[in-house]
């Protein structure tokens, strides 16, 4: 049996100088993706969580898709470990690519309706 077997897994994602302006504006375009995002930078701290933390009140398969578009985007970094899918802010990519674009994230508000009324902690 190989010895990374219980190593995390890094899904696919593009290098710093593969990130395109208006691939991320896009993926920022929708306020799921932009409260997710938020929510990575301001309540996690740029820490790795679980997808399942974000506390967006919205279908599972729905958030799959929103990670993934963030992800392709440039601006998530995504690990699989069993079942378990865990993300972080790509903050030193993004800031180096575009700088000022993560604290406009941090500075906007997210509107309550996204959110559910128990957010995970």
């Amino acid at each position: 049996m190989p010895a990374n077997v219980d190593a995390p897994e890094r899904l696919p994602q593009p290098a710093v100088a593969e990130l395109d302006l208006p691939v991320v504006l896009d993926a920022l375009s929708d306020p799921i993706r932009l409260a997710i995002l938020h929510r990575y930078l301001v309540d996690a701290a740029g820490g790795v969580r679980s997808c399942g933390w974000v506390g967006i009140d919205r279908p599972k398969s729905t958030l799959t898709h929103h990670f993934r578009v963030l992800r392709e985007a440039g601006l998530l970094e995504q690990h699989q470990e069993g079942l378990t899918r865990s993300s972080r802010v790509r903050v030193e990519d993004v800031q180096q690519r575009f700088p000022g674009l993560l604290d406009l994230v941090a500075a906007w508000q997210v509107p309550a309706a996204i959110m559910r009324e128990a957010v995970p902690a």
